[in-house]
């Protein structure tokens, strides 16, 4: 059932201290599990935030999560670096979003992906394989990697269906790095990241100070420790910490300035308003769930309202409306205590509510 939204004249009571966002988050992260820490706003930034709970377990029990705690945005990596980067380039006029991929990018001629579109990798109904996989497959190398990711076969025909895959976001990094002429970290933080002021986004291995404000992620049976400033995802571990399917951390107040910039997009981005309205709509040809251009509508939501939303498994989750003018995030390492993540849904579901209606 859709509730409807709150006036916008409501939001920052919302978003005040000890107001209905905040107590939301206070009692959920006692489900949850991890803390939290969460932030709403509009066009003009932050309205409100806050943080709740613990860091972790353990010796982490002590430690309060808060606005300088880098999280470890899994997929989250797919919007902060990956799509701006896209945009960066399709507004510069080198990436053709419909042009079937083997007729301009040499190394995809002659393969399935070849048939496959660049909009359909960001809307991934581009067909190729579910899973990764790419150390059994391919081994350790990134040469070999890259070329198994290249050469594999599709898993269905590209159009036909929606199936979300990481797959699609290591070619697209391939794509945008040949492109761009220089490694993904780089061109996000030249293209996104500066731009916006966001100091404290970067990819991994995070030094020692960093990582010493990361919250921790999932225990690693290899190294008898949790991950902490090291990605969680094995793909971009695998990659060497830097790929377009995740491995960026950041903090919520650098998240805030990336979602008010979809709102108010500054004259100075190298991607725009024409690249987050071609993005914030529905993209995947009636076929459900429907997506824009890398982002998802957010479910038990009026699609009209046009509320998009994208999760990391991590914990992680950021949401925006451009048709009611705000965004929203909750920040969390759910996977540090555990991979069942129906109280995390609950709550993201909640304050989803609350925010978006």
């Amino acid at each position: 059932m859709n509730h409807q939204p709150p006036d916008a004249a409501r939001l920052p009571a919302l978003a005040a201290p000890g107001g209905e966002l905040d107590l939301l988050v206070r009692e959920g992260v006692r489900t949850v599990g991890a803390g939290a820490v969460w932030a709403a706003g509009d066009a003009g930034g932050t309205l409100g935030g806050g943080s709740h709970g613990a860091l972790g377990r353990g010796p982490y029990a002590r430690l309060a999560p808060g606005p300088d705690t880098l999280y470890d945005l899994a997929s989250l990596t797919k919007i902060v670096a990956l799509w701006p980067c896209a945009g960066a380039l399709r507004q510069d006029g080198r990436l053709p979003l419909d042009e079937p991929l083997g007729r301009w990018w040499s190394p995809a001629a002659g393969h399935s992906v070849g048939a496959v579109t660049v909009r359909q990798l960001l809307a991934h109904t581009a067909g190729m394989l579910p899973y990764t996989r790419f150390e059994q497959l391919y081994g350790r190398a990134p040469a070999a990697i890259r070329a198994g990711v290249i050469t594999a076969p599709l898993h269905r025909a590209p159009g036909t269906a929606v199936e979300y895959t990481d797959r699609a976001a290591v070619l697209l990094t391939y794509l945008v790095e040949d492109l761009g002429g220089a490694p993904l970290d780089e061109l996000a933080a030249r293209w996104a990241w500066r731009p916006l002021g966001m100091t404290d986004t970067r990819y991994g291995p995070l030094d020692a100070a960093a990582t010493a404000r990361t919250a921790p992620t999932e225990f690693d049976r290899s190294t008898g420790a949790h991950l902490r400033g090291v990605v969680h995802d094995p793909s971009a571990r695998l990659l060497g910490g830097v790929s377009g399917n995740a491995g960026a951390f950041s903090t919520a107040p650098d998240l805030a300035r990336f979602l008010t910039a979809l709102l108010a997009p500054p004259l100075r981005l190298p991607w725009g308003e024409a690249w987050i309205t071609e993005s914030l709509r529905e993209q995947t040809g009636g076929l459900a769930p429907a997506r824009g251009l890398s982002w998802l509508y957010a479910p038990g939501t009026d699609p009209a309202e046009g509320t998009f939303v994208h999760y990391g498994f991590t914990g992680t989750g950021i949401w925006v409306s451009r048709r009611l003018g705000r965004w929203a995030l909750l920040l969390t390492n759910q996977v540090h205590h555990s991979r069942i993540t129906q109280s995390l849904t609950d709550l993201r579901n909640a304050f989803r509510r609350a925010v978006f209606g």
